[in-house]
């Protein structure tokens, strides 16, 4: 069986919840694509003096309720397709978390593992004297992904701010805090998530200390996951990178496997755990099961062995349209990516005021207006999907596409 490609899967979407609101046939067709796509090959000179070519992509997919928004990913299988996807669902992300953004993405095909730090700063600037003409802190905002960090972020602001011949910190978030960037932004995606998830847990009737979680991937959102739950009092059973996982039936610290990652390279030999794949990780005998790494990890083939009463997407995509339909009619509660993982761009979005008031915030105050906004943003969700009798999934892309389709007639685009 083919499995769907990123951007089949975000249009499958799109189209289950306009059939259900009945959108009108243009605008549905502006939603269905992106309103700019740029492509561009750059050089770059390694430390061996040899120029080498890199290809990078920036899709801006709408505008119509403000400047786009979204990540970029060096990533050695970035491509189009993937990258379409993925700023279609930053376009539905900042839409059902009500900040007036439309959506972006962004990636360069680089293996950041084969990089001095010197050749990963020239990829960045360079990346970014290609799209300059396409960004800015009123037009674009890009911020850090899959392999990019609050440092790249820093030198992709400064390059810009050097050749606009002014410091201009609103053009990119994610940065350092010494230069403009928030406090609890880098763990932000992960913090909305726990919000999220403790929202679906209250309505399920389940009780956190007797809650055991799996979380799929353990990067800088997967680990600050797992260890907000352990903080809570939630038990994290198992972990997993992109080498392969680990469980333990009596939990983990997540501290202390993150710590044993940075030595090793890996979550696997962790003491006192049993090896398990990232795909038995996936059917583990859990309550709560969070995918935090790639697109397409719950697929047609193995969404019949998820155990988990309640699934939080904190990748984006991890979910293909019949593995969502095949939870749905588990009656598995799942809370889709474009609300789950909203948390990072909402802190973004506000790392953007700060940068555009010249005041900031305390991390207590950045914590409250974001738990705010996911917590709002959790109920108007539900309350669709409550009126509609669907999945979480279709009332969020409900809730988006109503937002978004008044924007553009609002403003008579078409």
């Amino acid at each position: 069986m083919k499995t769907p490609s990123p951007f089949e899967c975000s249009m499958c979407y799109l189209k289950n919840a306009t059939d259900l609101i009945g959108i009108d046939e243009d605008i549905y067709n502006i939603l269905c694509h992106p309103k700019r796509i740029i492509e561009v090959n750059f050089p770059v000179q390694m430390d061996n003096g040899r120029i080498r070519l890199f290809k990078g992509f920036r899709v801006q997919h709408n505008d119509s309720r403000g400047p786009t928004k979204g990540g970029i990913r060096f990533f050695p299988k970035v491509d189009l397709d993937e990258v379409k996807a993925l700023a279609s669902w930053m376009t539905w992300k900042c839409t059902v978390v009500g900040i007036p953004y439309g959506g972006a993405k962004g990636g360069v095909v680089v293996n950041t593992k084969n990089l001095s730090e010197e050749e990963l700063e020239r990829i960045s600037r360079a990346y970014i004297r290609s799209i300059r003409h396409y960004i800015g802190p009123h037009r674009d905002i890009p911020a850090p992904d899959m392999y990019t960090n609050s440092k790249i972020m820093g030198w992709m602001m400064d390059e810009y701010s050097a050749l606009k011949g002014e410091y201009t910190p609103g053009v990119i978030t994610g940065k350092p805090i010494e230069i403009g960037g928030s406090k609890g932004r880098s763990y932000a995606t992960a913090m909305g998530g726990f919000i999220i998830l403790e929202k679906a847990v209250k309505k399920m009737g389940l009780k956190p200390k007797k809650t055991c979680v799996a979380v799929q991937g353990f990067g800088n959102v997967g680990f600050n996951m797992a260890r907000i739950l352990h903080e809570h009092g939630y038990k994290v059973v198992a972990v997993s990178d992109s080498k392969g996982g680990i469980f333990s039936k009596q939990g983990l610290v997540p501290a202390k496997v993150f710590e044993y990652k940075k030595k090793t390279g890996s979550v696997i030999g962790f003491k006192g755990t049993k090896s398990v794949t990232n795909k038995e990780l996936l059917a583990l005998d859990v309550d709560i099961l969070v995918p935090a790494a790639m697109e397409n990890q719950i697929l047609a083939e193995n969404a019949g062995k998820i155990k988990a009463k309640l699934v939080v997407e904190l990748a984006n995509g991890p979910t293909t349209p019949k593995a969502s339909a095949a939870l749905f009619k588990k009656k598995v509660f799942v809370v889709p990516d474009i609300l789950a993982n909203a948390g990072g761009v909402t802190v973004s979005y506000f790392e953007w005021v700060q940068n555009h008031s010249n005041f900031y915030w305390s991390e207590k105050e950045v914590n409250e207006k974001l738990k705010q906004k996911m917590e709002a943003a959790f109920d108007e969700v539900y309350s669709i999907m409550k009126a509609y009798k669907s999945d979480m999934r279709t009332a969020a892309y409900i809730l988006a596409v109503k937002r978004v389709s008044e924007a553009i007639q609002s403003r008579s685009e078409y």
